[in-house]
């Protein structure tokens, strides 16, 4: 068995962007791909919307459990671990016979991402202390997360128009195993855990079924409605498990989440705000994606094409955060960006039936772009700022589910605000009305996330304590494994 003793502070910042660009790449991807998918496999018309749910839940319901899990057995050993279920479950969905077949392995792909994306995040803020070094390489690994998002659009519709819906799994292969192989050349295997650490079974129980009906509850108001009884009685039952959670937490020797995490306003701030920029982002990708197929009749490949100016002025954003932050604070570039991020929604709500690529969509692309970029380094680096190593497992999942949760219920909620608005009507200027109002919200969510930065991210830099690490003495002396 390969062993390295020596953390490359370059492989480890590669292997993290090349993992979480897959997973990213896999929420969007199968979008496109979903009436070739229906065609081959027989789907109903009502189960096929799970290809996409079932990932979300998994992945989302899990995340904490991830996070919490690398701190006791080692980031690296999760990554890996999580990289290859995500991987064996890829191959198992591009070999799928029928509809199960390809729900389950679905299922195993939000399994596998729920380990291995806290451990990526993890990763890096163990190996790049606090400063500009931090910022450079998260503001790297945001990139690619978002690039993932917008790309998977792009290779979705290519790769079905071109080779078949099936690569659309299958494409993740050769992906995972450059990450397997970065990761093997340039993290240590760390020291061997502690059997004596125990994960907190109560807390897992409950953080996953809570944040699962959540995410379960919101992702079918496309079917049952926000009112509808099915509806108010899962979310209430998800309030019901989390409330025993945050309790459980509470008097755990070795909790799953440290509530005290939260009395950093560095942390509970961050993850305010990058729970409201996701849910304005991927509510923006999904909307300006229908606007472009539904109401200017553009086909998959040439919607996919026409996100990468997003792309492109994304990565300049990133680009600008590392270097405006670098002897700063997150703060610096979090509240133009979220601005700026606004600005360019505000500017997207004002599509019209009859606008053209470069009026409605080329120029906002461009704004919008920018101002994620500018805060979605910054929010990373400020959800685990003056966070001890031993619980940047724990920062990393608990920030990770807030962006998930965010994305989820951002877009559920929107995609019900567009269908109320545009009624029973189908036209093209009936969804392209319905598609304005929920990128005016989004617009809406930016700004309520500049509010946060202004108002709750301190001014200056400053860490939290460091507490007692909740575990053995054993693993204090001898430090978490990595």
């Amino acid at each position: 068995m390969y062993k390295n003793s020596r953390r490359r502070p370059g492989v480890v910042l590669a292997a993290a962007a090349v993992a979480q660009f897959v997973f990213a790449l896999d929420m969007s991807v199968v979008n496109v791909a979903l009436p070739a998918i229906r065609t081959a496999l027989g789907f109903a018309p009502l189960d096929l919307s799970w290809i996409v749910h079932v990932y979300a839940l998994t992945f989302g319901g899990l995340l904490l459990l991830g996070g919490r899990a690398c701190d006791l057995y080692g980031h690296r050993r999760l990554f890996v671990g999580g990289l290859v279920v995500f991987g064996l479950c890829s191959l198992v969905g591009g070999l799928a016979q029928a509809p199960w077949q390809l729900i389950a392995a679905r299922a195993g792909q939000g399994l596998g991402a729920a380990g291995a994306a806290p451990a990526a995040l993890g990763m890096l803020t163990t190996t790049f202390p606090e400063g500009p070094r931090r910022v450079r390489a998260l503001g790297v690994w945001s990139a690619v997360n978002a690039a993932g998002g917008a790309l998977g659009v792009l290779a979705g519709g290519l790769l079905t128009e071109y080779a078949g819906w099936r690569w659309v799994m299958l494409v993740n292969l050769p992906i995972v195993a450059a990450a397997l192989v970065l990761v093997l050349a340039g993290v240590p295997t760390g020291a061997q855990p502690d059997r004596r650490a125990r994960l907190d079974v109560l807390g897992a129980v409950l953080a996953t079924g809570g944040v699962g009906l959540l995410v379960f509850g919101v992702v079918r108001t496309d079917v049952r409605g926000w009112a509808s009884p099915a509806t108010v009685a899962t979310l209430a039952a998800a309030a019901a498990l989390l409330a025993a959670f945050a309790f459980a937490e509470s008097k755990a020797l070795a909790p799953l989440l440290r509530l005290g995490l939260l009395r950093s306003r560095w942390v509970a701030g961050a993850n305010v705000l990058v729970f409201l920029a996701a849910a304005g982002q991927f509510a923006a990708f999904y909307f300006v994606s229908l606007y472009m197929q539904q109401v200017l009749g553009m086909g998959a490949a040439a919607t996919g094409l026409a996100f990468l100016p997003f792309s492109v002025s994304l990565v300049a954003g990133t680009v600008i955060a590392t270097r405006v932050t670098a002897a700063r604070t997150p703060r610096v570039a979090l509240v133009p960006g979220a601005l700026l991020a606004a600005v360019g929604l505000a500017w997207f709500a004002f599509i019209s039936p009859g606008g053209g690529l470069f009026t409605d969509v080329l120029g906002p692309c461009l704004i919008t772009g920018v101002g994620v970029g500018l805060v979605l380094a910054p929010v990373a680096a400020a959800a685990t700022t003056g966070v001890a190593s031993h619980e940047a497992g724990m920062a990393s999942g608990l920030f990770n589910s807030s962006r998930q949760l965010g994305g989820c219920v951002g877009l559920a909620a929107l995609a019900t605000i567009a269908a109320l608005r545009t009624g029973p009507a189908t036209g093209p200027a009936a969804l392209n009305d319905g598609y304005a109002v929920s990128l005016a919200v989004s617009a809406g969510l930016f700004l309520l996330a500049a509010v946060v930065a202004i108002g709750v991210l301190p001014r200056h830099q400053a860490a939290v304590p460091d507490p007692q690490p909740s575990v053995p003495t054993k693993n204090r002396l001898e430090g978490t494994p990595s």
